[in-house]
Parts: C-alpha cells; structure tokens; sequence
C-alpha cells in the first residue's frame, strides 16, 4: 500500500484504489491540481481500511483488484471505477456492483477530474425544504433526510440511486427519457450509452422490493413512475 495526501488547500477526500504505481501517480496529480485531498491504497483490504480511517468523499476504484468489490465500498460514498476491459458486460458489472460512474483505460485525466466532480455534485445536491417528504404509494421520500422508506423500513440506497428515485417521484406519472436521465441525474451528455441508466433502474428496483413495480418501463424511450402499484384482480 501506498498511502498519503497531496499538499493542496483543504478539499473534499478522495481515495485512489489502484495497483499500478503510474496510474495512481497520474490520478493523485490532477486530483490534488484540482485541489482535492488524495490518499491512494493499492489493494482491497488496505483500501477498506483507509476508507473507514478517512471518511473520503469518493473512492476511484479499479474493478479489477481482487480483493474489494464495489458493494463494500459504495453504501456512504461515490465510486468511480476506473477498468482496462472494454466490453460492455465488464462495464455493466460495475455499475451493478454499485459504481456510480466508470471509465475505461486508456482514460483522460481531465475527463476523470470532471466526472469526479459530476458525482460529488450530485451527491451534495438535494431539494431544500426542510422535512419534506414526498410519498408515492408505499414509498416514502424524505427529501430533507435524503432517506427513502418502504412500507415504514429503510432502504440503502447510493447518491445515485436516490437521486434517480427522487427525479422519477418529482415527474411521477410523466414518461422520462434515458437521454434527459442521463443528463440530469449522471449530468453526462445525451450521447453517453443509456445502459447506464437502465443498470441503475434494475438495482433500483431490486432494493424496492415489491414497489419497484412503481417503476414503469416505457420501451424505447425511457422510465415513468406509477402513482400506485398495479393490482391483480
């Protein structure tokens, strides 16, 4: 393991998960350029341990080190995996795990700085009225808590996937575009792949158990949510 800060002006955490030393060093420069405060780890078990020691706000996450897995560390903090497989099962298994962004290497530290920042903004955005909360059948949204409540128990959700549910309940019975999803929720450009979208719409209906019926798929266009659940007769 290596591990350290860089010397920038007090920012935001962020830990660099990776095995090869040219890699982290790349990431930890521009990074730090941007002025946020980098500790890196190489592999899972000491990446797990820096992640509980540091709090940071976001882990940049290579997907194919052994010994950590994007569902243990993404439950309090963004990811983005970073993956030298280009095909898209590999890159739909990271967003499963529950990485909120991926890029490919080959990558552009500048790109990476931008998405970076594109997670952290979406983590800390959120309506501002205070304990409001928005119920759609079972599901219960508490916008000021950024918790969501189904049939009265938690449910886990990443920043991402809270942010998705919300805009779907906020639209709730009007059709959303992957495209316009993709650009409001992932503040990424119209053109990015919308598997994205429909990855994160899977887990999250997984995690909603029997409400993720709510979640409507409008084929070829994109997702509505239903103002009550459909009953069988």
């Amino acid at each position: 393991m290596t591990g350290g800060d860089a010397a920038t002006p007090p920012g935001q955490r962020i830990l660099v998960v990776d095995d090869e030393p040219d890699i982290v060093a790349l990431i930890v420069y521009h990074l730090a350029k941007a002025g946020y405060r980098v500790s890196t780890a190489a592999m899972g078990g000491d990446a797990l341990d820096a992640a509980h020691r540091e709090q940071p706000a976001l882990i940049v996450l290579d997907l194919m080190l052994p010994d950590i897995s994007a569902s243990e560390a993404t439950q309090r903090v963004g990811v983005l995996m970073l993956t030298a497989r280009v095909e898209e099962p590999d890159r739909v298994r990271g967003l499963a795990l529950g990485a909120d962004d991926y890029l490919t290497k080959p990558f552009s530290p500048q790109e990476l700085v931008l998405r970076v920042g594109a997670i952290l903004r979406r983590m800390a955005s959120g309506p501002v009225m205070p304990a409001d909360v928005l119920a759609i059948g079972p599901i219960h949204i508490d916008r000021s808590e950024h918790r969501v409540l189904v049939e009265g128990a938690a449910v886990d959700l990443t920043p991402t996937e809270y942010k998705l549910l919300l805009m779907l309940a906020e639209r709730r019975g009007r059709v959303q575009a992957r495209g316009h999803l993709l650009q409001t929720v992932w503040e990424a450009a119209p053109d990015i792949q919308t598997r994205t979208v429909d990855m994160h719409v899977q887990r999250l209906r997984a995690k909603l158990g029997d409400a993720g019926t709510l979640i409507e798929t409008v084929r070829g266009f994109g997702y509505r949510l239903r103002a009550e659940i459909a009953r069988s007769s």
